[in-house]
């Protein structure tokens, strides 16, 4: 039994970020000694529909740029956060986190660290920062900042700044590229391709589904074997699901990312991509 106290706190992460009930996420944490992320793969192996993690880098306020270089060759997000959605729609404020990534482009910035001393009309942006949080009232700041290299990068802005998304080819394809970029927002994929899926990742999912099947009244007494199979048949649903190329294509279902891709060009390659998101 668990020594470690539960907090109401943490119940509610944990409630947040899987959807379970209040009850089942006191169990999990409890059964798990506090351990968030074992706290996911305990619910899940209870059969609960957790979703997968994913690689979202989010901010609960602010305003997102996604912006590329002029040789289309370095992409750059830049979030600047507030603490109300009063300020992220204000025009004033989205000008403002328009010029500082300007700045990051300008300057081929590679880190938040060195946006914040960059220059803007003369002053650092992290002096300008704290000139506008003295004038609303509000904490803000660069809360992300994500840059990519490639052939090709294509950018793309969801929902009024509130998702950012570039995208890394291996050739020059602006419409596939603002394509890719709006399937990513919309479905949200973890990688590329399976082999970009880190190996514990991996491991992890199968040890999950593997654990699941043996919990299931319906699969008692079935040889390892068995379970094994059905677990990589799992698997391989879990990559057509949450892997980009392997994707039904948004904009036509009769066809995959990658199909897709293959149809515009033979030889072109998603290289990279980064989302993104206010949440």
């Amino acid at each position: 039994m668990s020594t470690v106290t539960i907090t109401a706190a943490e119940i509610n992460k944990l409630r947040q970020a899987t959807g379970a009930g209040m009850l089942d996420c006191r169990k999990a944490l409890t059964e798990t000694n506090g351990d968030f992320e074992g706290a996911i793969d305990w619910l899940r192996k209870q059969g609960q529909k957790v979703a997968a993690k994913r690689s979202d880098r989010e901010a609960k306020e602010g305003v997102i740029i996604a912006k590329t270089s002029a040789d289309n060759k370095t992409g750059f997000v830049v979030c600047i956060s507030c603490e109300t959605d009063f300020v992220s729609k204000n025009a004033d404020f989205v000008a403002f986190a328009q010029s500082i990534a300007d700045a990051a482009v300008a300057n081929n910035v590679k880190s938040a660290e060195e946006l914040n001393e960059v220059s803007v009309n003369g002053a650092k942006v992290s002096d300008l920062i704290n000139d506008k949080l003295a004038s609303i009232g509000e904490k803000i700041g660069v809360a992300k900042f994500e840059r990519i290299e490639a052939n090709y990068v294509a950018s793309y802005i969801h929902g009024a700044n509130r998702m950012g998304v570039l995208v890394g080819l291996s050739s020059d394809a602006v419409e596939a590229g603002k394509d890719v970029a709006m399937q990513i927002a919309a479905m949200n994929p973890l990688a590329v391709d399976p082999d970009s899926i880190p190996a514990a990742t991996i491991e992890r999912e199968r040890a999950i589904v593997v654990e699941t099947m043996k919990a299931d009244p319906k699969m008692a007494g079935k040889p390892d074997e068995m379970i094994a199979k059905i677990a990589e048949g799992k698997l391989n649903a879990f990559f057509k699901e949450n892997t980009l190329l392997a994707q039904a294509f948004v904009k036509d279902g009769g066809k995959t990312v990658g199909e897709y891709l293959k149809s515009v060009n033979a030889d072109l390659k998603v290289t990279q991509f980064v989302r993104v998101a206010l949440g």
